[in-house]
């Protein structure tokens, strides 16, 4: 049987990204990101917030590590993954994450007072793809 594994998120950093590197030197990146639902029920609006474990590798990681703080909006594609491990009292433990294969960087939102000079680098208009 095949299988099928993509994820594309659009959403805001929960916190600033944790950048460390692996023992071969390559750099990773983890982060949350919010990812909202907004939805209707009876003549009231709901918001439905999801919170996801993402992680980035190499020199995208860096440059998210660079350029992304806690807010900032981005649309991730990757792959749904499983880790698996077990605690220091025995008990299995398990959490699902994105492995982001692609991070586009979406315009800062301008608040009142803030000028154009505050938002993510671009080199133009609109989201910014950065590069492994």
């Amino acid at each position: 049987m095949t299988s099928f594994n993509k994820v594309i998120l659009m959403g805001n950093l929960t916190k600033d990204p944790e950048i460390r590197y692996t023992p071969s030197g390559t750099a990773v990146a983890n982060f949350g990101l919010a990812v909202n639902h907004r939805y209707k029920q009876g003549d009231e609006m709901r918001d439905e917030v999801c919170f996801i474990d993402i992680v980035v590798f190499g020199k995208q990681a860096e440059n998210c590590g660079q350029y992304l703080g806690k807010g900032h909006g981005i649309i991730v594609e990757g792959r749904l993954q499983q880790r698996r491990w077990e605690s220091d009292d025995g008990q299995k433990r398990s959490r699902h994450e994105v492995v982001a294969q692609s991070v586009t960087f979406l315009p800062k939102r301008q608040s009142a007072g803030h000028d154009e000079g505050q938002s993510v680098p671009s080199g133009g208009e609109g989201s910014h793809d950065v590069p492994f």
